[in-house]
């Protein structure tokens, strides 16, 4: 679902629909309520293995979000340590799958490949942006945490995170827009 708050932020909550996602434009910013995942390089090349053997994932990303965060540990008292994102091109490869599937939104930094691109426009997807190197800001947002998948990976087991207000910005719409880009063109000489 996605709502606009007054202050011109959207409000974004899983599960997102084609219809949703088709409100986010490149260089939106957006707070995300509710249930996201994450997931890692290891955790990814275990989803490819069952997509390509035609087997079940152990989550549903049918409409859901999936954040490329590796979590260090919580120390005493808290949920989670810090939880910044890692850079989303090392999912380039695995990505196009899982939107196919029906995921509908990544988190994640730095730029995407044209194959992931082209697949968010065609299965009407999204890719957000998280500031690097403020993981243990990002921690704040995260409500609660279970490991639902892959505990043998460690930090890159699949985690299902209830966030409340979890700040990104749209890199990349459904439209084939990407804001890289474009700041590039606004700014170049």
């Amino acid at each position: 679902m996605i709502t606009a708050a007054a202050d011109g932020i959207k409000e974004v909550s899983a599960p997102l629909s084609d219809a949703d996602i088709e409100k986010l434009d490149a260089g939106d910013r957006v707070r995300i309520t509710g249930v996201v995942y994450t997931a890692r390089d290891a955790a990814h090349g275990r989803l490819m293995q069952l997509i390509e053997a035609g087997q079940p994932l152990p989550i549903d990303v049918r409409g859901q979000i999936i954040y490329y965060t590796g979590p260090s540990p919580a120390r005493p008292g808290e949920i989670v340590g810090s939880i910044g994102p890692t850079t989303g091109g090392r999912m380039d490869t695995y990505t196009p799958a899982l939107l196919a599937l029906g995921l509908k939104a990544t988190i994640g930094k730095g730029a995407r490949s044209q194959p992931v691109r082209d697949a968010m426009r065609t299965h009407k997807a999204v890719y957000f942006g998280a500031i690097g190197g403020a993981g243990a800001v990002l921690s704040r947002f995260v409500k609660t945490l279970e490991i639902v998948a892959y505990e043998d990976l460690g930090t890159e087991a699949i985690r299902r995170l209830e966030v409340e207000g979890f700040p990104a910005i749209v890199v990349d719409d459904c439209r084939g827009r990407d804001l890289y880009e474009e700041g590039i063109k606004a700014y170049a000489r």
